[in-house]
């Protein structure tokens, strides 16, 4: 049973012969093959020889184009700095939408050029070379997100009081053109996508519950009427969410080491699938490999049976191999059931 095969397997109830493993690699990835990531994020050929060569050393089940959340942006014409070898980043002070009227002349970007046609060109590489053994993975940001980056997350999070209409209005635009970009990123060929939502966490249960869950829900419905899966990523505290996240009907939802295993899996319907919440620094990145080890168990025990292997976040860069492939053995020598 190869990596592909193991997940779709596992996502249907169906049995499988360990736990997959599908931890998120980005800087670890560019590191391994020795390559600078200002490099990696910006050549999807790099990218997609990083994700491979660290999935195949690994025993990962998938491989995936996630590298930085400024694509969408860089595209749309948002001050982006780039760097040598760190992700790029937005330059809030120079927000897009700094200016909200800016808002009603924004159109989705060409898919066929730039920093989101070099993503597209990563899932497209992927199909060729890998030929069904890994499941590929696509990504787009959430409505929160993109918003955040568009507007400035400073600036957003005054807006959910003062502008709702105008938040509103940037959501919906940035749903279009997250539909648009999974579209094209499962043509070429993603089994699932990604949504990361990160900004979604800062919110409280209010305006996630009135604003943020319903165009999360529209993209979600969106992409599964395109053919994929989703899989969602809301780093830090989401225990206010977690019933809203669980409703979203997405195949699998991380959570961050900030939200409780145990306290998602009470509130989510029982048949949804975890993704584990190591967490990323004080365990995986600075532990034993044997307290590694002992946290996936423990992770693994509280999410039961319907269970993924990963960390709260991304891999560090600079996690030891051993402590790596202490949660790698884990997942190999694990059946779901063995709790």
């Amino acid at each position: 049973m190869n990596g592909r095969e193991r997940v779709l397997a596992f996502l249907r109830g169906e049995p499988v012969d360990r736990l997959p493993l599908m931890p998120i690699t980005m800087m670890f990835a560019g590191d391994y093959i020795g390559v600078k990531y200002g490099k990696y994020a910006t050549d999807h050929r790099v990218m997609v020889e990083g994700q491979i060569r660290v999935a195949e050393a690994f025993d990962f089940d998938h491989v995936s184009v996630i590298s930085d959340p400024a694509r969408e942006p860089a595209d749309l014409g948002s001050a982006v700095r780039f760097f040598d070898n760190q992700p790029p980043a937005i330059d809030e002070q120079r927000a897009l939408l700094a200016d909200k009227a800016r808002l009603l002349t924004l159109t989705i970007p060409d898919l066929t050029r730039g920093r989101i046609a070099d993503r597209i060109a990563g899932v497209a590489l992927f199909k060729e070379r890998l030929g069904g053994e890994k499941l590929i993975e696509g990504w787009v940001e959430g409505p929160c997100a993109e918003a955040a980056d568009l507007r400035g997350i400073n600036t957003l999070m005054v807006d959910f009081y003062d502008a709702p209409q105008f938040v509103c209005d940037l959501f919906e635009f940035c749903v279009e053109m997250e539909s648009q970009f999974a579209q094209a990123q499962i043509e070429a060929g993603a089994d699932i996508i990604g949504v990361g939502d990160a900004a979604a966490s800062l919110i409280g249960p209010r305006f996630y519950n009135e604003l943020v869950w319903p165009c999360e829900k529209r993209l979600v419905d969106r992409i599964h009427a395109m053919g994929a899966m989703v899989r969602l990523h809301i780093c830090g505290n989401t225990r206010f969410a977690l019933e809203g996240m669980g409703q979203l009907g997405c195949e699998i939802v991380d959570l961050d080491y900030l939200s409780p295993m145990g306290m998602g899996r009470e509130i989510m319907w029982s048949m949804l699938v975890l993704l584990c919440k190591v967490e990323p620094v004080k365990v995986l990145r600075n532990a034993t490999p044997e307290r590694v080890a002992a946290a996936v168990a423990e992770c693994h025990r509280q999410a039961g049976a319907r269970f993924i292997v990963g960390a709260g976040c991304e891999v560090c860069r600079d996690t030891p191999r051993d402590n790596l492939r202490a949660m790698v053995d884990y997942a190999r020598t694990h059946k779901p059931e063995d709790i």
